[in-house]
């Protein structure tokens, strides 16, 4: 039986099979590790909200056990959708070049520490506010991740080159024409916009057929 940790572009935590490329965390443990479930009204720990790689100088820990709650993601895409941004311990350089496009996003002095980002994208996280923005498409790097106006089952495509990719848990399918122009409601928070914007290069997952 799958576990309820696998995040999807909007920050929901769900059961899926997939494991996807890279695991994060909430900031601590929002699971009963006797149950080896969500706490019912819980879906982070703080607001350092996490990206990691899968395997780190040989630890292991079991997953949904008694230490915080491992949470996995398709690719990074999906993780910087979801509000998580690069770890520091086990991602240091991704995290420093992360760290330096927001600097230079948001125009600041010297680079900005971890708690200052997570400041901010708390307040922009869609599983905490549960909203969305507007943007014009042409206006969007690659990255960013877009859904349509439906509200039980959203379809979530990621803009790609010049290519629309329908995500999945498993990987992107549904290749799509990316139009020229014309607003969509985007799912990925204007804070990661404006990092993608930058430069920064997420890891995509080998289905969207893009190098990073």
């Amino acid at each position: 039986m799958s576990l309820q940790n696998r995040v999807d572009p909007t920050g929901k935590i769900m059961c899926d099979p997939a494991r996807g490329l890279f695991m994060g965390n909430r900031g601590g443990r929002i699971h009963d590790p006797q149950t080896r479930a969500l706490l019912p009204k819980r879906r982070w720990a703080s607001r350092a909200w996490i990206c990691c790689v899968t395997r780190f100088r040989e630890r292991r820990r079991m997953v949904m056990g008694p230490g915080y709650t491992h949470l996995f993601f398709l690719d990074e895409v999906t993780a910087l959708s979801a509000g998580h941004r690069p770890c520091y311990e086990c991602r240091r350089a991704d995290a420093v070049r992360f760290a330096e496009a927001w600097q230079t996003a948001f125009a600041l002095a010297a680079r900005p520490r971890a708690g200052e980002m997570d400041a901010r994208l708390h307040a922009e996280r869609h599983a905490v506010t549960r909203t969305m923005t507007r943007w014009n498409i042409d206006d969007l790097p690659d990255g960013a991740i877009i859904s349509d106006d439906s509200q039980d089952d959203p379809v979530l495509r990621a803009v790609c080159d010049d290519r629309l990719l329908r995500w999945s848990h498993t990987g992107y399918c549904e290749v799509a024409q990316r139009p020229a122009t014309g607003p969509v409601l985007t799912v990925t928070p204007p804070a990661m916009i404006a990092i993608l914007k930058e430069g920064f290069l997420p890891a995509w997952h080998p289905s969207a057929g893009k190098s990073s």
